[in-house]
């Protein structure tokens, strides 16, 4: 009884490391590893132990026989990695990271952003005696885009944030939540109160599309779209009028997809989640009855990953729907396209919502007077450059659809961080390793990008550390010179524990996973509570 590895991976090989016989790919070390979709499990050699379960931050590894029907086609995606990749020798196995000797006295560490990032590099620092980590965020609470950018229909990906809770629960850990680096410290007074300062920021801003009338009311970003159905403070209150039959989303990675389910979701399986309580009320009333994806280029450019469009295609109650050309969809010459090819040989079910998925198309301008009325696109055609990129050309015929919301989800991008160099080309902060300069590190999409999955981050600050402890096994790193006066309102662990009970407590009583707090008020005052004081919660 082979176990299978499901939609909800987050590809951070603890499973690798838990497997006895090694048959989980790929390893760290190995090709893939950190930009593949999804790790894999070889049904041919696993012995059915179920270590790896034990050891799977978001139970993603099931034993085939416990599969939904929406999850069996995960089988099949396991079997076909091996197919392609036999691993024949079974090596490299991976290696245990092992304590380094460091010079005697207290390590400092400042790490700026309490997302995944942050907190992956705050674990591998904590592997070595003697180092010390504060982990700073502008917000009242931790864990980035796990908390307020993976769905709300994603719960077993969200489970990522107990993995979360294990590494601010040890020693030497510190939070200091609520402080704004720039405003209520300077990168100068964190370089004066630690040895070294970790930039773990993330990309915090969307990019625009550049076409007329994209700054009308109903034209949204998917980014602060998908804040405001998770109650990101910053978010939280905006208006989303879903009084429009149709919306566009101009894109096709994953985001695109959470946000096209969210819209055609049943609100009654959505209250049994963590959305925010405004974004329910308001989807309770939406009219939206079809969403369409765009992307410019074609089914088998598309950005979505595989182990996504598997979990789009085992919706019950939603159509999902590919407009597109039959050659550009066969079956036979990517999983992506075969999938693709399935979807669009189905037969719609009148009555339903439906999601779908249109390729070689380009927006060119929102119409409307007081807001959006209507998308104006034009198909577009594949062109290869001399260096193998494929671009989409628009043809120039065009065509318009009428809809009150488009939604456009192009990908993200890094602002600057004061007092670091920065690339505008690729919106990230220069570096070597990891490495700005001794004493200055980044890690995540600051560092690397908008690309990876929440165990990218894994590897990414492992590399970072790695930097860090050269640097101050070298003695370039210089000691702390005093310590620097932090606003009295900042928030540390047992603040956040409290907040974290409030809200578990809030859900327990709802039967949800927990009710947010979605103000910065409401978060604070929850903060001043003694968590074992909160009634409801075991």
């Amino acid at each position: 009884m082979p176990y299978v590895v499901t939609r909800s991976c987050c590809a951070d090989a603890s499973c690798v490391l838990a497997c006895p016989v090694n048959c989980i790919h790929p390893a760290p070390g190995e090709p893939g590893f950190a930009t593949a979709e999804m790790l894999y499990v070889d049904p041919r050699t696993c012995v059915d132990c179920g270590a790896c379960t034990s050891a799977c931050p978001v139970d993603a590894l099931k034993p085939h026989t416990k599969l939904t029907e929406g999850e069996l086609p995960f089988l099949e995606l396991n079997a076909s990695y091996y197919k392609e990749n036999p691993h024949a020798d079974r090596a490299p196995m991976y290696v245990v990271p092992k304590q380094r000797a460091l010079p005697e006295g207290e390590l400092s560490v400042a790490v700026v952003g309490a997302g995944p990032a942050g907190l992956f590099a705050a674990d591998e620092l904590l592997r070595h005696p003697g180092v010390r980590v504060t982990v700073f965020d502008r917000l009242p609470t931790p864990y980035g885009l796990a908390r307020a950018g993976v769905a709300p229909d994603h719960q077993d990906t969200k489970q990522v944030t107990e993995l979360f809770r294990a590494i601010e629960s040890q020693p030497g850990f510190g939070y200091r939540l609520g402080v704004d680096i720039g405003t209520d410290i300077t990168h100068a007074d964190l370089l004066r109160e630690h040895h070294a300062v970790i930039y773990a920021v993330g990309a915090a801003t969307d990019k625009r599309l550049g076409i007329e009338g994209e700054d009308l009311p109903g034209s949204v970003s998917a980014t602060d779209f998908v804040a405001w159905y998770n109650g990101h403070p910053d978010h939280a209150a905006d208006p989303h009028p879903l009084d429009t039959e149709r919306a566009v989303v101009v894109g096709n990675g994953n985001v695109a997809l959470d946000v096209a389910r969210i819209l055609t979701a049943d609100p009654e399986a959505l209250a049994r989640t963590d959305i925010s309580d405004r974004a329910l009320a308001a989807l309770r009333t939406s009219k939206v009855r079809e969403v369409v994806l765009l992307g410019r280029r074609g089914p088998a450019q598309a950005a979505f990953t595989v182990p996504e469009l598997l979990a789009l295609a085992a919706l019950k109650d939603v159509d999902v729907t590919v407009e597109g050309r039959p050659e550009d969809l066969a079956p036979d010459a990517t999983d992506k396209t075969r999938l693709l090819a399935e979807l669009a040989a189905r037969t719609p079910v009148e009555g339903r919502r439906r999601i779908v998925l249109r390729f070689l198309t380009s927006p060119v301008r929102l119409t409307g007077e007081d807001s959006v009325r209507a998308l104006e696109i034009t198909p577009t055609e594949l062109r290869t450059d001399d260096d193998g990129t494929v671009r989409a050309v628009p043809t120039g015929a065009t065509e318009t659809l009428e809809t009150g919301l488009v939604l456009r989800s192009v990908g993200y991008r890094a602002r600057p961080v004061p007092g670091l160099p920065f690339d505008e080309a690729r919106a990230t902060v220069p570096h070597e390793g990891g490495r700005v300069e001794p004493g200055v590190y980044v890690a995540g999409w600051i560092k690397r990008g908008p690309n990876g999955f929440i165990g990218t981050n894994k590897t990414c600050a492992h590399e970072t550390v790695e930097s860090l402890l050269d640097d101050f096994a070298a003695g370039r790193l210089t000691g702390p010179a005093s310590a620097v006066g932090v606003a009295a309102d900042a928030l540390g662990l047992d603040a956040w524990r409290a907040i974290d009970h409030a809200e578990r407590a809030a859900g327990e009583a709802e039967g949800r996973p927990r009710v947010k707090l979605t103000d910065t008020e409401s978060l604070r005052r929850a903060a001043q509570a003694e968590p074992t004081a909160v009634p409801g919660v075991r």
